[in-house]
């Protein structure tokens, strides 16, 4: 595999007699045709602006940094990345070195990639095969016409304006999805959080990052609330609503219209799966959420280790103990518990976090780990980690699932949250059929 860098124009082209490279912790290794996919449908390329490109010297054996294009020595060159589809787990970061006085990079997540036989092909392996999220179902003209229906139909509603504006204008694949009638419909309540993230996607109170979305502006009342879920329940068999979604704060906090609400929801039907992804952080409110009818929770968490956690997640007015505590509140509702596992190789794959994770599933009774790639600065989020805990040398994410699902077989691994329907008749293994990979149609650009 050849390395990629762009140019000042942002022309992408490979580098002949150098191999691409990419980033675990502080590791830097070759990829390799066996350890990568060609990109998957959906994904994007980006040029990291202020960095030094890293490649393998084939002709030298050895790692070597680049500023320049060694066939046109006035050209500078800059880093490629690639941003992967949903239900892809990336195994290793771009690897590039920061200029000095570099800002962070913006808040994706950023997967090494190198060309081999005609295509892209990044450092990744599908975990979920789902089509949740697969943009071509959700075509544009489909989406305004399922919002010009709910106008009619709810024209006093809040929520629905705003998940217009999520679908339409920030592309939302969760809000498409509520338009048009299928999978997961998102149900945004919350105006505040008690977590101050690292990569929160919605508030950034510092000048280097800027948050990717408005986070919600109003609190929905229960009714605005259940009139959506409902909707959506009707129209989708299997369907699910979800609580806590990426234009908001975390769910826990605006209990006071949720438990109403899921009230309502439920006093007109036991259909639907009513799902909440929430830092955790308040078990006493999930207790009564859980009591009001709630079905399933999924935990947000980069780590299990409380100083790892705590120095991404930054609470404010909680403590660690309060996110473990939750999923005891869960365990005893007979609930369906996840963990929405933000990932970064070097980090989650350290054996200290593998051991760590091996023994909260086995006490905490896990159902599925949702593998979610952390849309951070790798190099930057791996040097904060490590200033606060030991990372030793990382075994790789796709060992590391695997020893997970060796000693835990029940144990499910995806991207999404299932339906009740799902979890109830598939309960262990991936979510995941594994299709030989296509090649990739991009083309080209030799220089």
């Amino acid at each position: 595999m050849t390395a990629l860098v762009a140019n000042e124009r942002g022309e992408i082209f490979d580098l002949e007699g150098y191999g691409a490279v990419g980033r675990s912790g502080d590791m830097v290794i070759p990829l390799t045709v066996a350890d990568t996919l060609f990109m998957p449908d959906g994904g994007e390329l980006m040029r990291l602006p202020d960095r030094f490109v890293m490649v393998w010297n084939i002709e030298l054996g050895a790692v070597e940094t680049l500023t320049h294009n060694p066939y046109a020595p006035e050209e500078r060159i800059y880093p490629v990345a690639a941003f992967n589809s949903p239900g892809y787990v990336n195994t290793a970061q771009v690897a590039a070195l920061e200029e000095e006085g570099a800002d962070p990079l913006p808040l994706f997540s950023y997967c090494a990639v190198g060309w081999y036989d005609e295509g892209f092909r990044t450092a990744c392996f599908r975990v979920d095969d789902e089509e949740r999220q697969h943009l071509p179902l959700m075509p544009i003209p489909k989406v305004k016409e399922g919002v010009g229906e709910m106008q009619v139909r709810y024209p006093e509603n809040r929520l629905f304006r705003h998940l217009e504006r999520c679908a339409l204008e920030y592309g939302c694949p969760a809000a498409k999805n509520l338009y048009v009638g299928r999978c997961e419909a998102p149900l945004p309540t919350s105006r505040q959080c008690n977590a101050r993230c690292l990569g929160c996607i919605s508030h950034q109170s510092g000048p280097s990052l800027s948050s990717c979305q408005e986070r919600l502006d109003f609190t929905p009342t229960s009714l605005e609330v259940s009139e959506v879920a409902l909707t959506h329940i009707e129209r989708v068999p299997e369907g699910v609503v979800s609580f806590g979604q990426g234009c908001e704060g975390d769910p826990l906090l605006a209990a006071e219209v949720i438990e109403p609400a899921i009230q309502r929801i439920r006093a007109h039907t036991s259909n639907g799966t009513i799902n909440m992804n929430t830092n955790g952080s308040l078990p006493q409110v999930m207790d009564r959420l859980f009591a009001a009818g709630l079905d399933s929770v999924r935990i947000s968490m980069n780590s299990v280790r409380p100083e790892v956690y705590t120095a991404y997640f930054r609470p404010n007015g909680y403590r660690y103990e309060d996110v473990v505590e939750s999923f005891t509140v869960a365990q005893k509702h007979g609930a369906y518990k996840a963990i929405n596992y933000l990932n970064i190789p070097g980090v989650t794959d350290c054996p200290e976090e593998v051991e760590a994770l091996m023994a909260f599933v086995e006490a905490h009774d896990v159902d599925l780990i949702q593998w979610r790639n952390l849309n951070f600065d790798p190099l930057r989020y791996y040097e904060s980690m490590a200033a606060v805990a030991p990372m030793g040398m990382p075994m790789g994410i796709r060992r590391m699932i695997l020893q997970l699902e060796k000693r835990f077989p029940r144990l499910k691994h995806g991207y999404f949250n299932p339906s009740r329907e799902m979890y109830t008749a598939r309960p262990g293994g991936r979510n995941i059929k594994r299709p030989p990979s296509k090649k990739g149609k991009s083309r080209k650009n030799r220089r």
